[in-house]
């Protein structure tokens, strides 16, 4: 797996963004994640956004952070806000999401990020299952979709 830093509006990263959209969708009938993000959110040294690819050169697994400061919504300063975690079918069951969680850790911690900070679904319980083998604990709501019975938080020390 060869993973890249991209900007958020790669070509590669818009065709990913809108199959995990898809995904989202079929799972909770809502149309997707509608947590705002802007590009620029992703940017180095206050984000970044990775994408894996295989040996042919196609994009197969996805995901970034971007910086959170304490904002009275759950954050603190210092966090960084995991986003878009995402692995094609065909490549699941790989260990690419892990791999992709840890290149991710890393890149924020080397940003001086302290905590990193996500917002998953009941309707995922892979991902929990991730998360939770990860060493991520539950932890205080945050953001958009803070009031949603659904949702759950997960932290990590950096």
């Amino acid at each position: 797996m060869n993973i890249r830093r991209v900007r958020f509006d790669h070509p590669d990263a818009v065709k990913l963004n809108d199959e995990v959209q898809a995904e989202y969708h079929l799972r909770y009938g809502d149309g997707g994640d509608a947590t705002p993000l802007d590009v620029s959110d992703f940017d180095p040294p206050q984000g970044a956004y990775l994408i894996a690819y295989d040996e042919h050169d196609h994009p197969v697994a996805t995901g970034g952070w971007r910086s959170q400061d304490q904002s009275g919504e759950g954050t603190e300063d210092g966090d960084a806000e995991l986003k878009r975690m995402f692995v094609i079918d065909r490549m699941r069951g790989q260990g690419l999401a892990r791999r992709m969680l840890a290149a991710l850790e890393e890149d924020a911690r080397a940003a001086g990020r302290l905590r990193m900070v996500l917002e998953t679904g009941t309707k995922q319980p892979e991902a929990i299952a991730l998360y939770t083998s990860s060493g991520y604990e539950p932890c205080t709501g945050f953001g958009y979709y803070r009031d949603y019975e659904e949702s759950r938080y997960f932290a990590k020390q950096l």
